[in-house]
């Protein structure tokens, strides 16, 4: 079997961050369970949870957890607000999140503190901070009156993994429960959880795991696991974590069920070390070319340190005060998209727009050597009308 892609060969990807490709085969295996589904609907949803349990047990081995660890969620925000959903807190407490966290992750983190009448202490991590840098600031922000602290494994608006480890062992010793958003992270770390103590750890299989959209995973191996319950009251309601995840009624779980097909069709025809070993180089590789022709034209150095870069992710910063103007950095998002037909991540942090790279089985040389020649020259000169 030759490994084949959802791609449109007219566009350009270069943002496997944001939304991942689908390998075929995946796509075909959930059209499978579609029409088994569609066929005989009574069969069907009486059978999907042995269904959903046969696809976690496939899925925990690639995450380096138990089957009975792991529960399927829409996305990670979705596991996020289950989190968000289920735990309780005294009024007066805090929440503690960073400004590198994903927006809705954070919006979450402050509805729940305003249902529970807490407030937010949002720790700054300074861009090029380390890992011990990084871990201090974060937990300089907590306190007796901390109720739960958020941290994102690898951040999006600024491609960098943070120290859940770090600080993870912090907040078990203080007693504060701990939710890692670590959305990018299945797949593209080989062992994700290895010594992260927390609560709660949310990820996206269709990322760099090229599930189908609408496949994460939300995995709880610590005090609280059996006070999460899911979005949706169902008739798993009642039933031990995960299994009260696995029968909610008659939503469309195919997503689920062919995730582990996605994650073992890329295991057989390039072999997910070899992919993640690959990225990384061509990314960098790519991350060169563009900051090079960045620099030819601004004068300017556009490399940027990260601390702690993530495998397949560079950060590149964008000239001038581009993405800050109206529409922000969707707007060039989506201005790139339009006039060239290439996807490509835009981010803003600290008062500075950023270009965030990303790099997959599917991409090659030619792709950021086609981004350095069409598109660059357009970005420095749309900086200029900003």
């Amino acid at each position: 079997m030759s490994l084949t892609w959802s791609l449109d060969a007219d566009v350009r990807h270069l943002n496997h961050g944001s939304f991942g490709a689908v390998p075929r085969y995946a796509l075909d295996r959930q059209a499978e369970y579609r029409r088994l589904m569609e066929g005989s609907p009574v069969k069907w949803f009486v059978g999907v949870p042995q269904r959903i349990a046969a696809a976690r047990a496939r899925v925990a081995p690639y995450l380096g957890v138990s089957a009975d660890d792991l529960a399927f969620v829409p996305n990670a925000s979705a596991g996020a607000s289950v989190v968000h959903g289920s735990l309780r807190a005294a009024p007066g407490g805090e929440v503690v999140v960073t400004d590198h966290g994903y927006g809705a992750v954070t919006m979450g983190a402050h509805r729940f503190a305003r249902r529970w009448g807490c407030t937010v202490r949002t720790a700054h991590v300074p861009l090029a901070a380390g890992p011990r840098e990084a871990a201090d600031a974060i937990t300089a922000e907590f306190s007796d009156r901390t109720v739960l602290a958020v941290v994102d494994h690898v951040t999006s608006p600024t491609a960098r993994f943070l120290p859940v480890d770090l600080v993870g062992a912090a907040a078990r010793a203080r007693g504060i429960p701990f939710l890692v958003d670590g959305a990018h992270v299945p797949l593209l770390l080989a062992d994700p959880l290895a010594g992260v103590d927390c609560d709660a750890w949310v990820g996206n299989l269709h990322k760099f795991g090229c599930a189908p959209r609408g496949a994460g995973v939300l995995v709880a191996r610590g005090p609280l696991r059996d006070d999460l319950h899911p979005l949706i009251d169902s008739w798993g309601a009642g039933k031990p974590f995960p299994t009260g995840f696995d029968a909610q009624g008659t939503l469309d779980f195919t997503s689920w069920l062919a995730a582990p097909d996605a994650l073992d069709v890329v295991e057989r025809e390039v072999g997910w070390d070899a992919v993640r070993r690959d990225a990384a180089a061509l990314v960098a590789q790519g991350a060169d070319l563009v900051a090079d022709a960045l620099t030819r034209r601004t004068g300017q150095d556009h490399r940027v340190d990260v601390g702690t870069p993530a495998g397949p992710f560079r950060l590149l910063a964008l000239p001038g005060r581009l993405g800050l103007g109206p529409g922000g950095t969707d707007a060039v998002r989506d201005r790139v998209l339009a006039q060239f037909d290439v996807e490509a991540a835009f981010t803003a942090f600290g008062g500075r727009g950023f270009l965030r790279l990303t790099a997959h089985a599917y991409n090659t040389p030619d792709d950021y050597a086609d981004f350095a020649g069409r598109v660059v020259p357009a970005l420095v000169a749309w900086s200029r009308e900003e």
